[in-house]
């Protein structure tokens, strides 16, 4: 019985998100008409619309530890990545943001158009040292610009108790502009996994580590820093599921 109401429940939270992606990705695409920031709002009303209704259907809830931590300044966020979640949840937690993508998303039908208008920094990551290139560039413009820069080091969605290589990227941003960066841990994976239909009750802890000053420090170092707390912390989180 458990598991039948949550197949019903996680197919009727599909149903309704693909019936209202369509209208959002053309609401999406005349915010042009509007500066960054206002196109950000009218846009992320999608991503909050998503996580009420895997809250109220699908039962996922989340607690956030440490918001004293982030910075009033714009900073870059280094997150673990498990599930399409945590890019929804962020967008309610932190302040105005872009994100580091691959540059394939902005292909996906009618999510990829609404993408595009966020501004984010999409790249090739086949294209190694141009992509860091890219990254600091426009990066460094988009945090003039007062938007926190987001970015999941180990450049895909990892299953719960996996790990894979932290890309230097973020912790290159950092060094290069000087920001703040805000190491971030969750276990939204064990809710919404990767390529799952299922979606299970529980509660999502995201967790908020001490920002790390990059003056002095190389982006090697700050890339070990990060990968050291966010690894560290995750052995910590309780368990998402209900019981």
């Amino acid at each position: 019985m458990k598991m039948f109401l949550t197949i019903a429940r996680s197919v009727l939270f599909l149903v309704l998100q693909v019936s209202v992606t369509p209208l959002f990705a053309v609401v999406s695409l005349l915010t042009f008409l509007f500066g960054p920031l206002v196109r950000y709002r009218i846009i992320c009303t999608w991503s909050r619309m998503t996580i009420a209704l895997a809250k109220y259907i699908c039962g996922i809830h989340y607690q956030t530890k440490g918001l004293e931590n982030i910075p009033t300044t714009a900073s870059v966020v280094i997150s673990k990545h498990q599930s399409a979640w945590e890019t929804l949840a962020f967008q309610i937690i932190f302040p105005p943001q872009v994100w580091v993508i691959k540059k394939e998303l902005l292909y996906i039908p009618f999510f990829g158009w609404g993408l595009a208008m966020l501004s984010p920094i999409a790249i090739d990551r086949a294209s190694g040292r141009g992509a860091l290139r890219q990254i600091l560039q426009q990066g460094k413009e988009r945090l003039s610009r007062g938007f926190w820069v987001v970015i999941f080091p180990e450049g895909t969605r990892v299953r719960p108790g996996s790990k894979e290589k932290y890309q230097i990227g973020g912790a290159w941003l950092a060094a290069g502009s000087g920001a703040t960066v805000v190491p971030v841990a969750h276990n939204a994976g064990e809710l919404w996994a990767k390529s799952s239909l299922l979606k299970y009750p529980g509660v999502v802890t995201v967790s908020i580590g001490k920002p790390i000053d990059p003056r002095g420090l190389s982006p090697q170092e700050i890339n070990q820093r990060v990968e050291a707390w966010i690894e560290s912390e995750m052995l910590l989180l309780p368990s998402a599921l209900c019981a």
